[in-house]
């Protein structure tokens, strides 16, 4: 999984393995993501893909491999610095203020208030819901609206990079269409990398140009998202 050449690398792993306490949870991984692609990685629960994501952003610390970011090392990165040099993260758990407005919540994603209004039209370009609701409560809205205003969060400094953690889990399939959408918009017209952690194969192979299966910490298949990746990919998640 690190054969692509490195100039068209936004994202390498090689060798990494982390965990919690001294349980390694991921292991020996390798895994490269080309710049300005969709990659979708798959599995079932409990196989490491949450840990994954939060290794490469620093939350869990790598005990050994490099990840580097455009050809550069990110091990041991504060999550703060690489969200400022542009990785952008919308996790699995509800990380939202319930009781500040959906403004403030978008707010706390900008280094500035200078930033913020620029910030907000661009993802009311995907979620043009929010616009005319900036001030309702976080707490108040749907599941999927909640899931709409974390992936808006993470959009709002534009991001290069951007890690999303099952975001589908649970929402209607108008909602998931909506952010397939936004998806395909922000590697469309901006060119942005996008590390999809999903176990809605529908949606993964709908929007992803390459995918992954992890098992028990390592990469155990791996391919494009094209005719037949559908049967291949339902072999490795069946129980």
């Amino acid at each position: 999984m690190s054969d692509t050449p490195q100039s068209e690398t936004k994202l390498a792993l090689e060798g990494v393995t982390s965990g919690y306490g001294p349980v390694a949870i991921i292991k020996a991984l390798s895994l490269s993501v080309r710049k300005g692609e969709i990659f979708a990685l798959m599995g079932k629960n409990g196989m490491g893909k949450t840990t994954l994501l939060k290794t490469i952003l620093g939350l869990v610390p790598a005990r050994s491999g490099d990840i580097r970011l455009d050809g550069r090392s990110i091990v041991g990165a504060a999550p703060k610095v690489l969200i400022q040099s542009g990785v952008g993260y919308a996790p699995q758990e509800q990380p939202l203020f319930t009781d500040l407005s959906i403004r403030d919540n978008l707010r706390l994603a900008v280094r500035s208030d200078r930033e913020l209004e620029a910030a907000l039209e661009h993802v009311f370009v995907h979620f043009p819901f929010l616009r005319d609701r900036l001030t309702q409560k976080a707490g108040t809205l749907s599941g999927g609206e909640q899931k709409m205003l974390i992936l808006s969060r993470a959009l709002m400094l534009k991001p290069d990079l951007l890690l999303i953690d099952e975001i589908s889990e649970g929402l209607q399939p108008t909602v998931i269409a909506r952010i397939a959408t936004a998806l395909r918009a922000e590697r469309n017209d901006r060119g942005t990398t996008i590390l999809l952690v999903e176990q809605n194969l529908n949606f993964a192979l709908d929007v992803a140009d390459r995918w992954a299966v992890l098992k028990l910490g390592e990469i155990d298949d791996s391919g494009t998202a094209e005719l037949g990746s559908r049967d291949r990919i339902l072999d490795h998640l069946k129980i």
